[in-house]
């Protein structure tokens, strides 16, 4: 069997393949080998019933993950991974090259990530290179989930927000400083916790304060990561994630703006990273 996941910060996507091409799907909690290391990875994935049941069985794993961005890093997932999979030759890379693979229609493209982080790249079909970097939810992540929980929660504490939506904040979540300042300085995963504020924004897109946020993050992002290209307005620019998702007529006005060829938005990777596997791997894995 052929085990193939992509991983966020916040979610993890496992699609087990079988020979005849047919799969399960399972998920876990976001692997980033930033924040977890092998025990972790290890005990996670031992509580995922439906994927130990397989376990043996796996011939393979290409696993995709944020934060696997150099090779003591991916070691990291490596050494988890293969403690569990022990009959399998494991893979690891970064997300962004899920992403590139996720999005390829045989052409060069800009593949973007707008979820929880954010990040874009080239592929050609060979090469995926990056002309800027990922800079994380401390110096960068322009137009993503952590982005712009930053934002509403920073507005919310200097009392800028709609006062439907500060009321809706400390009502459904309780908010005040003290428990804000302690999880995102005192606790681990504040990327994580920012981006989870994602969908009580997009519950208020119809509020012009929403929309402008959004307008103005996904332009920073275009204007960093995407016009970095020289040829941005030639080729596809396609996304996956998802604020790109949820919020795909805002960033399609960005592009328009920018002078950016607008391709897809691709909500869960995992969907073309299978096809892409189908089509590039399946033949060589030892079932």
């Amino acid at each position: 069997m052929l085990l193939i996941a992509d991983s966020g910060s916040t979610k993890c996507d496992w699609r087990l393949v079988a020979e005849d091409k047919t799969y399960r799907d399972y998920d876990t909690i976001g692997i980033n080998p930033y924040f977890h290391k092998e025990a972790l990875i290890e005990a996670e994935l031992l509580k995922n019933e439906g994927l130990m049941a397989y376990r043996d069985k796996v011939k393979a794993v290409f696993f995709y993950g944020a934060g696997c961005s150099s090779a003591e890093l991916k070691r990291i997932v490596d050494r988890g991974l293969g403690a569990v999979f022990t009959n399998a030759q494991i893979y690891v890379d970064h997300d962004l090259v899920a992403a590139a693979f996720a999005v390829y229609d045989d052409e060069p493209c800009i593949a973007c990530i707008l979820g929880t982080g954010s990040n874009s790249c080239h592929f050609d079909g060979d090469i995926v290179r990056e002309e800027v970097p990922a800079l994380a939810f401390i110096l960068g992540d322009e137009g993503s989930g952590a982005y712009f929980g930053k934002k509403l929660l920073s507005d919310f504490l200097y009392k800028r927000l709609p006062e439907s939506m500060h009321e809706a904040l400390v009502t459904q979540y309780g908010l005040n400083k003290d428990s804000i300042v302690d999880r995102v300085y005192m606790k681990p995963h504040a990327n994580v916790y920012l981006a989870s504020f994602m969908p009580f924004i997009t519950s208020f897109k119809h509020e012009p304060y929403v929309r402008d946020m959004i307008r103005k993050g996904l332009a920073a992002f275009i204007d960093t990561h995407v016009l970095c290209f020289r040829d941005a307005a030639l080729v596809p620019c396609n996304f996956v994630g998802s604020v790109a998702h949820f919020h795909g007529d805002i960033l399609r006005e960005v592009c328009e703006e920018r002078g950016v060829r607008m391709g897809k938005i691709v909500h869960r990777p995992i969907e073309g990273l299978y096809e892409y596997h189908i089509k590039h791997y399946f033949q060589k894995i030892p079932f």
